[in-house]
């Protein structure tokens, strides 16, 4: 338990554990105490899991599964700036792969990864319900539609 406390700031942790006091008896409050940590941390680091299974006394494998089996739940920081390209149909359809890989070369990360800065992270989605405007990507809620890889520079120093 010791290396959350060299990792992350005592207030975070302050604030998890009173998440955790409030709700540790409540029946099925698991995944809201994770939702919550998530929310304070950004992501479920190992150490945060370890600290949720102590408090809660709940195995570590079972925090573990949840925070695999959701997609909700990210085990990696993001960046600053959250990156989603469509790769359903009809976005794949209308070229959203050539967009990825013009992302993929501008960042110089691969999906699922931060740029070193930590500015922007870049996931690849299933539909992002915006299939008229396809291909389309979003940027922390922002929708960006009918793409091609030419309009990723642009769109990237809109967030310098």
């Amino acid at each position: 338990m010791q290396a959350i406390y060299e990792k992350f700031s005592e207030e975070n942790i302050n604030k998890l554990k009173k998440v955790i006091d409030q709700l540790k008896n409540t029946d099925g409050s698991l995944i809201a105490v994770m939702n919550e940590a998530q929310e304070i941390f950004g992501y479920l680091p190992i150490e945060v899991q370890q600290f949720i299974s102590e408090e809660m006394n709940v195995p570590l494998t079972e925090i573990f599964g949840i925070a695999t089996f959701y997609s909700r739940f990210t085990l990696k920081p993001s960046g600053k700036y959250k990156i989603g390209v469509c790769l359903g149909t009809a976005c794949y359809v209308k070229g959203s792969a050539m967009v990825l890989d013009k992302l993929k070369e501008k960042l110089g990360i691969s999906v699922g990864d931060v740029t070193g800065d930590g500015k922007f992270s870049l996931e690849a989605t299933r539909c992002l319900g915006a299939c008229g405007l396809a291909p389309v990507m979003m940027i922390n809620g922002e929708v960006f539609g009918r793409l091609t890889p030419d309009d990723v520079e642009d769109i990237l120093k809109k967030f310098d």
